[in-house]
């Protein structure tokens, strides 16, 4: 081989690369970077001090996130007056008589003389049963007694006869004897022809049918040209008795010390009938009977209660809702039930303040009567309680009165605001608040608070 080959020789390592030099960060980086961090920084102290909503909006006052808001309510002034003591329940209509008409004796029914569901008078003609089988019995009846009539009369004469003729002693004393005892067979049967002809009477009597009680018909059992015959299972109708009617319902026996009181101090109490609704009233009564037992099932006490019904707008088994009006309160203390509410300490409602801030005032709630609830506590009449927009109410919190009722006070006007007509509608937009139910105006109030306007309701 060629050792002076240059392919042959061995080849020169590389010299390892010197580092790169290090880059030096440019000076604008960092300080872009600070003034982005100032930029967010600044937006979000921008966002949480920017002004709030206009009263009445989302936000609870001139700041984002506190300040004291005005919150849109309704309102009605305390007021002292009689309440009434009411048991609602659930009753049951009944006929103070009810008569099944049977007919008395059998037959062809020829006709039929009253209304069905219509009124009836006792003594009326109801219905025609064939008379003629009972007018030929009474025709035989009369014969019979015309009969023996004759003879007893001929025995009578004869008797007379005998006793001259025995006093002058013309005659045998046994013959006046047995004339005697002819004059008395007779007579009974002259007297068993008349009860006979008494009987057939009464018969052909019953063939004409006749309500025995005033009330109102019910339908016909059978028609025209049946046979009927007495004992029917249905009759040939019905009759009740509706004026006075009865209403038997129940209330909870630990009621029954009051009522039994009121009724033996001679006390009426009154009892109003009302549609199965419950909202409109149909009858006015009193409480006439009380049961003799408790029920142990239910606790409950059977009572009854007694109603004219002149105008026949109470029918027998129509159920009804019950108000039995035990007492009254005289000059109570009686706010609306919606603005009573329930927290861990009770219950209590939200007082408007002439300042326009709400307080809370711990009470005791009694009975409600129609629209007012009786209640106990630190009020006074004229007090503004809140009824609408208690949702985000606290102690102390701002209120703007959007709604409040125009008579809440006889004669005097409401408590004077220490910010002027603020928060004050028109009054026709004020008039369809009151109007609306109280779903409707909560759903109203939301969406005031969301738009942060009065916008008149819709």
């Amino acid at each position: 081989m060629n050792d002076d080959n240059p392919s042959s020789a061995a080849e020169p390592r590389p010299e390892p690369a010197a580092p790169a030099p290090r880059r030096r960060r440019r000076p604008w980086t960092g300080l872009a970077i600070a003034l982005l961090l100032l930029a967010v920084g600044g937006g979000i102290a921008w966002w949480i001090a920017r002004p709030g909503p206009a009263p009445g909006g989302p936000g609870f006052g001139p700041g984002r996130f506190g300040g004291p808001g005005a919150q849109p309510v309704s309102v009605q002034a305390v007021q002292r007056r009689d309440v009434r003591v009411i048991v609602d329940a659930i009753g049951t209509l009944t006929a103070s008589r009810t008569v099944v008409v049977q007919p008395q004796v059998g037959g062809v029914l020829q006709s039929l003389h009253f209304t069905e569901g219509g009124p009836v008078r006792a003594g009326q003609l109801l219905a025609r049963i064939d008379p003629r089988a009972f007018e030929v019995a009474v025709g035989q009846a009369e014969g019979t007694l015309a009969r023996d009539s004759a003879q007893l009369d001929n025995a009578r004469a004869d008797l007379a006869r005998y006793t001259d003729l025995v006093a002058k002693d013309a005659a045998p004393r046994q013959q006046l004897d047995t004339q005697h005892a002819l004059v008395r067979q007779l007579e009974g049967t002259v007297q068993v022809d008349g009860a006979t002809l008494a009987a057939a009477r009464l018969q052909l009597s019953y063939t004409r049918v006749l309500a025995p009680l005033s009330g109102r018909a019910g339908l016909r059992q059978v028609d025209v040209g049946n046979v009927v015959q007495p004992g029917s299972a249905n009759g040939l109708l019905s009759i009740t008795a509706t004026q006075p009617i009865s209403l038997l319902f129940a209330v909870p026996s630990a009621h029954l010390p009051q009522i039994e009181a009121r009724l033996r101090a001679g006390q009426p109490l009154e009892v109003q009938a009302w549609d199965a609704t419950g909202t409109t009233m149909l009858a006015e009564g009193r409480l006439t009977t009380v049961d003799n037992a408790i029920d142990p099932g239910t606790d409950t006490i059977r009572l009854k209660a007694s109603f004219p019904n002149l105008d026949d707008r109470l029918f027998p088994n129509q159920p009804v809702s019950v108000r039995l009006r035990l007492d009254t309160l005289r000059g109570a203390l009686a706010v609306p039930p919606a603005a009573v509410l329930r927290g861990a300490q009770g219950f209590y409602v939200y007082v408007v303040g002439a300042d326009d801030k709400v307080t809370t005032r711990l009470v005791t709630p009694g009975p409600v009567d129609g629209e007012w609830m009786a209640v106990r506590g630190p009020l006074q009449p004229g007090d503004r309680v809140v009824t609408d927009g208690t949702d985000r109410l606290r102690e102390g919190a701002k209120v703007e009165v959007i709604a409040a009722d125009p008579n809440q006070r006889a004669g005097a006007a409401p408590p004077p605001r220490a910010s002027g007509p603020r928060g004050a509608l028109p009054p026709e937009v004020a008039a369809r608040l009151k109007a609306m139910s109280p779903e409707q105006r909560r759903a109203w109030f939301e969406q005031r608070r969301a738009a942060g306007a009065s916008a008149p309701p819709r």
